[in-house]
Formats: structure tokens, C-alpha cells, sequence
């Protein structure tokens, strides 16, 4: 059965809206920064660190992609970006952006750690509320 994780971007988020366009650009955007450590260690961290292409298919257009990985250790990660309805603490009805990360059935442990790891970096660099796989929530904003 395929796993869920969800990074909402709340009122007090870097960014209200998001696209998917925005998140391969985060994923570029790490991808090059591990890189860069890899450099300094003279080492190719950033095949390690980010084992995956990114893909897309003509009926995900602009609302998913697919992490594929040809290493061993790793297979699959799916990355959709969506909105929903929510009611703020004062009754009113907001649009609510998330990025919603699923480890398909096919998807390794390898996966699931590369997932976990992602999640975090995307909710940190967005400063939004991570819903890990495991059902924990981890705040990235700054809360009053």
C-alpha cells in the first residue's frame, strides 16, 4: 500500500502558493548545493545524495512528476503539487497549497529515507508543516 507525505504551506509560510515547477527547482536547487559538497570532499556526494531523474509524463503536467532511480538501493518517488479548501481559526475559508511526496508499492527503504530526507529540506526551505509518513508533524514556521 503506497505512503503519504504532506508539506502544507500555512499562513505564516515563506510562500501561499506553489507550483511544480517550483518544487523540481528546489530539487535542482539541491541537487546542486550537494554537489558543491561533494566538491569540497572531493567526492560525488551529489550522486548519493540525490540518486534520481527527474521525470514526467504528458498526464501529470503540471500537477506531478516522478523521482526514477536506476542505483540498486532505490526505485521511486512520486511528487504532486495540489490545493485545498481549509477553514482558518477565525471561520473563514482559505485555498491551502501542499506538496503531497508517495512512496508507491515498487518504492524501496532507500525510498523511503531519500523521501523522509526531501520532505524535510522542501518543508525547511518553504518554512511549512511536514506530515511525515509515519503520521508525526513537524513544524518548519514560525509559530506565535
Amino acid at each position: 500500500m503506497a505512503e503519504n507525505a504532506f508539506i502544507k504551506l500555512v499562513p505564516s509560510s515563506a510562500k501561499q502558493t506553489i507550483s511544480v515547477e517550483d518544487v523540481k527547482e528546489l530539487f535542482l536547487y539541491y541537487k546542486n548545493i550537494t554537489s558543491k559538497t561533494g566538491d569540497q570532499l572531493d567526492w560525488q556526494y551529489e550522486n548519493a545524495a540525490f540518486p534520481y531523474e527527474i521525470k514526467e509524463t504528458v498526464e501529470g503536467k503540471d500537477n506531478w512528476f516522478y523521482l526514477r532511480s536506476s542505483h540498486d538501493r532505490y526505485n521511486i518517488i512520486l511528487v504532486g503539487v495540489d490545493k485545498e479548501n481549509v477553514q482558518n481559526e477565525d471561520g473563514d475559508e482559505r485555498e491551502q497549497y501542499y506538496i503531497q511526496i508517495t512512496l508507491p508499492d515498487q518504492s524501496s527503504f532507500g525510498d523511503k529515507g531519500k523521501a523522509n530526507e526531501f520532505c524535510k529540506f522542501l518543508a525547511k526551505k518553504l518554512q511549512g508543516e511536514l506530515k511525515l509518513f509515519n503520521g508525526r508533524v513537524m513544524y518548519f514556521y514560525p509559530r506565535k
